[in-house]
């Protein structure tokens, strides 16, 4: 094998695409993209700011949602430098350990979303159908315990993910499909054996979002036959109501990544401006929408956001 297949890991670097086909127009896409990303950013920092601060919102609901925001704020901060620097200055190079690590946080923090909307939907089916028993059953140590606990699945998930990709050469087009670093699309660019890369990466996926999203079907299952157990009308819609900003979030997430992987796996032939489309709408929908659906849908929130842009009025 030649000197240029054999390219170390700390020489080896990726191109990474905006836009294809539209040159310098990108600054101009970049507009729109990088106000979604300042709404994310503000959107899921206002909500921490509030549940930190607010003590009416230190229960297990929150404590949830605060999770959520937070890791929507790591996925946005994570791939934040490259897509504003492919879109802004056409900063394309990537070196091989950069992307590696721009992979682990972006797949484990994906994966962390995941396990953090099934415990949002434990809450509510603990909220909803054992409500004598929520304070109980969610304590603060638990919430606690759940959090450490989805943290550990998914850094022991995607550790051998990531370093099964030192083993691997890349000899042919160094071209990532993204403004980011994305595994099934790094993989399909080595020029040797990657099946067992790719038996990882769905092992890795079926074992987070693969067991999370039935999980949280089941889950729904089990509260709407309780709610409509419920005699009162009134109650029932009282009962649904307060599931509706979760069913948006778990929809907006699962959706978009959903459609992403069949797009790496399934349609290689695709215009590659529908595969940089779905990429930026799987990056920034969840923490885009996350914060405004829980702000127009969950009255206590956004009473606390309005409490704290009043005292912030006050004080000017």
């Amino acid at each position: 094998m030649s000197d240029f297949n054999n390219i170390t890991s700390q020489s080896l670097f990726f191109l990474l695409t905006g836009f294809p086909g539209l040159g310098t127009s990108q600054i101009w896409i970049s507009i729109p993209i990088c106000l979604l990303y300042a709404i994310a950013l503000f959107g899921n920092s206002m909500i921490l700011f509030v549940v930190i601060r607010e003590q009416s919102l230190h229960e297990p609901m929150y404590y949830f949602l605060s999770m959520l925001s937070a890791t929507d704020m790591g996925l946005t901060i994570c791939t934040l430098s490259t897509t504003l620097g492919v879109f802004w200055f056409n900063n394309r190079e990537i070196n091989f350990d950069a992307c590696i690590t721009q992979m682990f946080f972006l797949h484990g923090l994906t994966f962390m979303e995941s396990g953090v909307l099934l415990a949002m939907a434990f809450d509510r089916f603990v909220a909803i159908c054992a409500p004598l028993h929520y304070a109980t059953i969610l304590t603060n140590t638990k919430i606690a315990q759940i959090g450490v606990a989805i943290a550990v699945r998914d850094v022991a998930i995607m550790i051998p993910v990531v370093l099964l990709l030192k083993r691997l050469s890349f000899c042919r087009s160094k071209v990532l499909s993204h403004s980011y670093c994305y595994h099934v699309n790094v993989i399909q660019l080595s020029c040797n054996d990657n099946k067992i890369n790719s038996i990882m990466g769905l092992f890795a996926i079926f074992s987070t979002t693969g067991i999370d999203c039935p999980c949280i079907l089941i889950s729904y299952v089990l509260i709407i036959r309780s709610v409509l157990n419920i005699a009162s009308p009134e109650e029932q819609r009282k009962a649904f109501n307060t599931c509706v900003s979760h069913i948006s979030a778990v929809a907006i997430f699962y959706i978009p990544l959903v459609s992403l992987s069949l797009v790496h796996r399934y349609g290689r032939k695709a215009p590659p401006f529908i595969h940089t489309m779905m990429a930026n709408v799987f990056l920034l929908i969840p923490p885009v929408l996350n914060p405004i659906i829980y702000s127009v849908k969950t009255k206590q929130i956004r009473r606390a956001i309005i409490k704290h842009f009043i005292r912030m009025g006050d004080q000017m």
